[in-house]
């Protein structure tokens, strides 16, 4: 496979980034409503749960777009991203035991109403953005009557299933990348895969002889050390798996 370098807003359609942005208008909605100066005087927590929510968004985005150019960044982004929303997640827990409040069980009517409500694909037209914005509040408002509920128990439950959602999408993704890379091999390897066929390619063209050795085609080569050192000479494109080489005079 042959190294492809595109412009990608391929998260776009992402059901984990659409639920990554209903994530960060829930956590900015419950940190305006319920993170106030009594529990947070200097916004830190304030500050740090909407980085986390900004961050978890930020990195799906970032990583899916590497996705043509190297899926180490991407994989890296995802899993950067998956911690963000742990974080915040551990932000939701602890503000529930401030409070003693209850945390949904397994099974808990809520808990299971949240968990099974799904996410519509998107049905893009040319006009990216205006439907990605349509797409990601229309779909919110199926989670507003717990995540936009006025009691704060209610809320920050209802955000804490979110973000377990979000984290077991983004496992998913991360064993896609992996078998996608098992398959097609990585940027790194495609590069190379590229340049020895556009070296084979040249040594067509200069009429290069063959390897006396494997009977591939010769490429000219430089000797960059010892006492022979800026000789040419003619050696084989195969190399490292053959080092067949030619003096250029043979």
């Amino acid at each position: 496979m042959g190294v492809e370098i595109k412009f990608s807003q391929s998260y776009f359609l992402l059901n984990s980034w659409a639920l990554a942005n209903i994530i960060q208008l829930g956590t900015q909605s419950f940190c305006d409503r319920f993170v106030n100066y009594a529990i947070d005087p200097g916004r830190r927590l304030y500050d740090q749960m909407v980085m986390a929510a900004r961050c978890g968004v930020a990195n799906i985005a970032e990583g899916s777009a590497r996705y043509s150019t190297s899926m180490e960044s991407e994989m890296r982004l995802i899993d950067v991203a998956r911690a963000s929303f742990d974080e915040l997640l551990g932000d939701y827990f602890n503000f529930l035991l401030r409070r003693r409040a209850d945390i949904w069980v397994m099974g808990n009517p809520n808990r299971e109403a949240i968990w099974k409500t799904e996410l519509n694909r998107l049905n893009y037209s040319n006009s990216l953005m205006h439907d990605a914005a349509i797409h990601i509040l229309t779909q919110k408002e199926k989670y507003d009557p717990w995540i936009e509920n006025s009691d704060p128990d209610i809320a920050a439950n209802a955000m804490l299933v979110l973000c377990e959602r979000i984290n077991g999408m983004l496992e998913g993704q991360l064993r896609s990348i992996l078998e996608r890379f098992k398959a097609q091999g990585g940027f790194s390897e495609n590069m190379t895969a590229e340049r020895i066929e556009a070296r084979k390619q040249k040594a067509s063209a200069e009429n290069a002889p063959l390897c006396p050795k494997c009977g591939k085609p010769m490429l000219r080569r430089t000797q960059n050390r010892g006492q022979q050192q800026g000789r040419e000479f003619w050696g084989c494109s195969e190399y490292p798996k053959c080092n067949g080489t030619r003096s250029m005079n043979s």
